[in-house]
């Protein structure tokens, strides 16, 4: 496993994270992403919380949820292999519609599948932390599939608060004592 059994196609993405790439598998040439986190000038929490995302990723097992399907380690990156959502992201759907309303069917679908993925979520202890458009990816055929759990936070029981104020801070709700 590793980047012997994929070829590139083209970068896809860019941010704080590191890179996104899409590649296609030698095996049985699906379209994958490989998301390119570079490790080498973490410190070791950070490292840790890196490979955090691997593990919250591989426990999500729902068709609303983008697919986690292996990850590796090479020359101080972690890579991370997962599902291609050929429809984009949300907000870029949205961007695209230059202000013209979806139909209410096509906004209570995406809704109620988002809502579907964090309730596998949520049912797991996880807190997404990170709920944009820009996380919620879309297929060609109309599915929702949750993704980016880099800031996810596994609560210890049902009882926890997450108390950290993290993630995308424009899209943050109002809260108190934060």
């Amino acid at each position: 496993m590793g980047w012997d059994d994929y070829k590139l196609i083209k970068k896809i993405g860019e941010g704080s994270f590191g890179k996104a790439w899409l590649v296609k598998s030698n095996k049985d040439a699906k379209s994958c992403v490989v998301k390119e986190i570079n490790m080498s000038k973490m410190v070791p929490k950070e490292r840790v919380e890196a490979r955090k995302e691997v593990s919250v990723l591989a426990q999500m097992k729902h068709p609303n949820i983008v697919s986690y399907i292996e990850s590796f380690e090479e020359l101080g990156n972690l890579f991370i292999v997962m599902d291609f959502c050929d429809g984009g992201d949300l907000h870029t759907r949205i961007q695209s519609a230059r202000g013209i309303a979806f139909p209410e069917d096509q906004a209570l679908d995406w809704f109620v599948q988002t809502a579907l993925a964090l309730k596998h979520v949520h049912d797991r202890k996880i807190l997404h932390r990170d709920l944009k458009s820009q996380n919620i990816f879309l297929t060609s055929a109309g599915q929702v599939k949750l993704g980016d759990f880099g800031v996810a936070k596994v609560l210890a029981n049902t009882m926890e608060l997450a108390k950290t104020a993290i993630g995308t801070p424009y899209y943050m709700s109002p809260g108190k004592n934060i």
